[in-house]
């Protein structure tokens, strides 16, 4: 125990005294030790503290090169990040630029966010990570930064995808639709594209039997376009034969007719079963009307249950009213009676006066 409060009160002291001493070499060798040792929150101390000693030296570019590294080492990639690039703009030829470049690319990728958060540091890094690029196609670093780039790129096509359907997981038919088709007229490239094209189909067949009869012919037309965008593309997915029921249907509806595929007349008779049982999707009608009526009941129910509660007010109020008007009355009675015995006691006394008085008088004459 000892031995370890020596060297750890030694080391303190040591690390101190490089802040006092005014020889550059004596501080770069220590910085470096405690860089060597993995000390990087003590080694980026040291070398910010030569920043300005080290000017016009041939120290400059390490110390400002081992500056960012340590802060890099440690965790620091903000502070890491800038001190690179400031390196970069005072040293740009030098031999460690490469390295420094690669390293600040670095940084920018710990700075990025998952896909549900911003992206703007996604995007710049990737600006940066193309510029890179760009200028070293012969970079060891080539490889890592073209795997990086893969990974924003997947990233930012999932934020562009899931974005949109949240519209369709919310029952926005028309606004998924829309937000859908602008995912891939953005980028027609988008890794989703699969799930694009198809919930694009879905969210315009979802839409069209919702409407009103007088817009279903368009919107279902509308259906039948998506439908083969998709699997003009994907022809051989399990998704298919869920849009190939709907698209069964949808053709009915709008009364087209045309050859079909063994996968489309398949569906055809799976439509034509479930018909047999619920003819043209009864079943589901029937369901959406029985919804439309549970709830127009219910808002029925909760306007009746309004007014009884008005009315109930109304009452209490009224009785309230009545009994406070009744209470008044008794009041007044009261106060009648009370000012009515008062005068009764006020003019008895005065004829008592009075009739002291006159006695007193007589009393006076007879003396």
């Amino acid at each position: 125990m000892f031995l370890l409060v020596f060297a750890l009160s030694a080391c303190k002291s040591y690390y101190e005294s490089l802040f006092r001493t005014q020889d550059l070499e004596e501080r770069f060798r220590g910085a470096m030790y405690f860089y060597n040792n993995g000390k990087f929150r003590k080694a980026a101390s040291l070398f910010e503290s030569m920043l300005f000693l080290s000017q016009g030296t041939d120290k400059e570019d390490s110390v400002q090169f081992y500056n960012a590294l340590s802060n890099y080492r440690y965790g620091d990639y903000i502070t890491a990040e800038a001190n690179f690039n400031k390196f970069l703009e005072v040293f740009p030829r030098s031999a460690m630029s490469e390295e420094a470049k690669f390293l600040r690319i670095k940084c920018l990728y710990e700075g990025t966010y998952r896909w549900e958060l911003d992206q703007v540091p996604t995007q710049k890094a990737m600006a940066t990570i193309a510029e890179f690029m760009y200028d070293n196609p012969s970079s060891e670093y080539y490889d890592v930064c073209k795997a990086m780039m893969d990974e924003f790129g997947e990233r930012l096509d999932r934020k562009a995808y899931e974005s949109a359907k949240l519209y369709y997981t919310m029952k926005d038919y028309k606004s998924s639709h829309y937000a859908l088709k602008s995912v891939l007229r953005d980028n027609s490239d988008n890794r989703y594209r699969e799930e694009i094209l198809y919930y694009t189909a879905m969210s315009s067949y979802k839409y069209a039997f919702n409407s009103i009869r007088e817009k279903q012919k368009e919107r279902y037309m509308t259906f039948i376009d998506d439908y083969y965008n998709f699997i003009g593309e994907y022809p051989r997915v399990s998704e298919r034969k869920e849009l190939d029921q709907m698209f069964i249907r949808a053709q009915k509806y709008v009364g087209l007719k045309g050859g079909l595929d063994s996968a489309q007349v398949a569906a055809a008779a799976e439509v034509a079963k479930i018909d047999a049982v619920t003819p043209d999707g009864a079943a589901s009608k029937k369901n959406i009307r029985a919804d439309r009526k549970n709830t127009k009941r219910a808002i029925k129910e909760a306007k009746k249950a309004v007014k009884e509660a008005e009315s109930r007010s109304a009452v209490a109020r009224k009785v309230n009213e009545e009994t406070s008007g009744t209470q008044k009355q008794n009041q007044r009675r009261k106060e009648r009676q009370e000012r009515a015995e008062a005068m009764k006691i006020y003019e008895q006394a005065k004829a008592k006066a009075k009739e002291e008085k006159e006695k007193k008088q007589d009393d006076n004459k007879n003396q």
